[in-house]
């Protein structure tokens, strides 16, 4: 019995294992890797063979690239680059009162000087004298010196006052009268129905004029305009640089021009043209800051407003000057007025040895109002003039 079971069991385990083997057989049977298994696509070109091959044409590897390698990612790992981090703008509103409180812990020659002398018990000519002379060394100006010693004098002898207190509420009131309250110093910046508002900004080199551009623009974001820049100022070295920095800083873009020594006029009317197709509300025009001495550049910031007005009218020059340059700063403006009609001044470092009176000289002479004073290096130390603020703080 034995000896018959065990055969039929070998026969049986046999069958087993074949049957086995030629499953597997028939599973892995499978079209190599890169064979076609299917009709080809017209389209697809059979390299010995005709269309419709099956499996004999196998796809090439690209050139140099051997079998096994694995290619990396290049894209893994890689971030979305971070928004640039913008400034955080001061309000407008607070700036003077902070700049005040600066100009106050100046050395402010002017009041202080004007105070100790008109608090004397005894105000005689020679005391006159010496108000005069502070006055005159402080840029008031000889017109408006004479003024406000004839009136202070006036106002003292009828009134018999020696009380400082007095004495410096008269003072006040009569710097208040010079200054000129009543002077618009608004900004012509609203912008027109079908193009933005525009501003050019002129000075010689050294007054801070492209610095004073870029703390211009950080005001008007801070009261929400959109902005653009245009550096025109392309004779001075890496000019369109610094005023782009300055823009980047707030979200404000700037049109330059990457040529140096282009054509500023150029680069003003293609700043325009970019600001009218954006529908920007204000276009911040920098122009060149070469002495204004030399008739020739005088020309060319001419021929820049020249070639503005041909998109639209300048709603706004302003005159950037140095504060502590005094009297100087006042031929450069007499000089930049005939060139440009100077509509508004802003006055830059009346902090430290500037001299108050210039305010004044500037005023008298051009009959254009200060509008924005610079009492620091700060991005925001940048505010709208106040009359009686600034006389104040002279006070103080």
């Amino acid at each position: 019995m034995n000896d018959i079971l065990l055969p039929v069991i070998f026969v049986i385990l046999a069958i087993a294992v074949i049957g086995s083997l030629a499953v597997l057989l028939v599973r892995g049977r499978r079209t190599p890797p890169g064979l076609y298994s299917s009709p080809r696509d017209p389209d697809d070109q059979v390299e010995g063979g005709t269309h419709g091959a099956t499996s004999t044409d196998v796809l090439e590897r690209p050139d140099g690239l051997p079998t096994g390698v694995l290619v990396p990612n290049d894209l893994s790992g890689l971030e979305e680059a971070p928004a640039p981090r913008l400034d955080t703008v001061d309000p407008v509103q607070g700036r003077l009162a902070r700049l005040r409180a600066r100009l106050v812990r100046s050395n402010n020659a002017l009041g202080k000087g004007l105070l100790a002398l008109l608090s004397r018990d005894n105000i005689d000519e020679d005391v006159w004298d010496e108000v005069e002379e502070t006055l005159l060394m402080a840029d008031l100006g000889t017109e408006p010196t004479m003024e406000l010693v004839d009136a202070l004098r006036a106002r003292v002898k009828v009134t018999g006052s020696r009380n400082p207190a007095e004495v410096k509420d008269m003072l006040r009131e009569e710097l208040v009268k010079l200054v000129d309250p009543t002077m618009d110093r608004s900004l012509a910046t609203q912008r027109h129905a079908d193009r933005p508002a525009i501003v050019m900004v002129v000075g010689v080199n050294g007054v801070g004029k492209t610095t004073t551009v870029g703390k211009l623009a950080r005001v008007l974001v801070a009261d929400d305009k959109d902005v653009l820049l245009g550096a025109a100022d392309t004779f001075r070295a890496a000019a369109a640089e610094q005023l782009a920095t300055w823009g980047a800083r707030v979200g404000v873009p700037t049109v330059k021009s990457d040529v140096d020594g282009a054509d500023p006029a150029s680069v003003a009317f293609e700043a325009v043209k970019t600001g009218i197709e954006e529908e920007v509300d204000v276009v911040l025009i920098d122009t060149a800051g070469r002495l204004q001495n030399k008739v020739g550049l005088m020309d060319e910031l001419g021929k820049v407003k020249r070639v503005i007005e041909k998109q639209g009218t300048v709603d706004e020059v302003l005159l950037v000057l140095d504060a502590t340059t005094g009297q100087n700063g006042l031929n450069q403006a007499r000089v930049f007025a005939e060139v440009v009609n100077i509509t508004g001044i802003v006055l830059t470092k009346l902090d430290g040895t500037a001299k108050g009176g210039i305010v004044v000289a500037i005023q008298r002479s051009l009959g254009v109002p200060v509008k924005l004073i610079g009492l620091g290096e700060g991005a925001d130390d940048l505010a709208p003039f106040d009359a009686e603020g600034f006389v104040d703080a002279l006070l103080s």
